[in-house]
């Protein structure tokens, strides 16, 4: 009787610890964990956190997402974090600095790469956005915690879901 009862009990602990596990996987992280890392070609490589992004300026962009319809996404205008950063900027883009490209990374090994000149007003006239809200309420797990959004492009293939990390690299090295 005594081993049955220790049976259920472990059971029962098992069965708890392995909710607590999954519902640890999909819960949104900590505002201390470490939500995005912006390293390569810049004077400072930076690890943000999401309560750094949160106090950072906020940037909002209505675009279609794959679904076909317009959503309303807020975050922070990727140039703000490059600039925090230390990547070159505004007339800092020319010369060799123009052959600089970042590459965005996914949680699940997805990539895409930009010219970091298309990443400045100076040059592009579209903000891309690093987000964290769609429609006011926070990225679900298949599509965040972060987000890349790209609205000036006809296509979401550089929309980064699950951004974690930004790398500046000079093209060609």
């Amino acid at each position: 009787m005594a081993v049955r009862k220790t049976m259920g009990l472990l059971g029962l602990m098992i069965a708890g610890a392995i909710a607590g596990i999954a519902a640890a996987q999909t819960a949104a992280p900590a505002a201390d964990t470490v939500a995005l890392v912006v390293k390569g070609a810049v004077k400072q490589e930076l690890r943000l956190t999401a309560a750094d992004l949160k106090a950072m300026p906020r940037a909002k962009a209505t675009a279609k997402d794959h679904d076909g319809a317009a959503h309303e996404f807020e975050g922070v205008a990727l140039q703000a974090v490059l600039a925090k950063a230390g990547a070159p900027q505004g007339g800092d883009l020319r010369g060799k600095n123009m052959t600089l490209v970042l590459v965005a990374e996914a949680g699940d090994g997805y990539h895409a790469a930009f010219s970091l000149a298309e990443m400045d007003a100076d040059f592009a006239g579209e903000q891309v956005v690093v987000v964290d809200t769609v429609d006011g309420k926070a990225l679900g797990a298949d599509a965040g915690p972060l987000r890349l959004v790209v609205p000036g492009d006809k296509r979401q293939a550089r929309w980064v879901k699950m951004l974690k990390g930004i790398t500046v690299l000079k093209a060609g090295e």
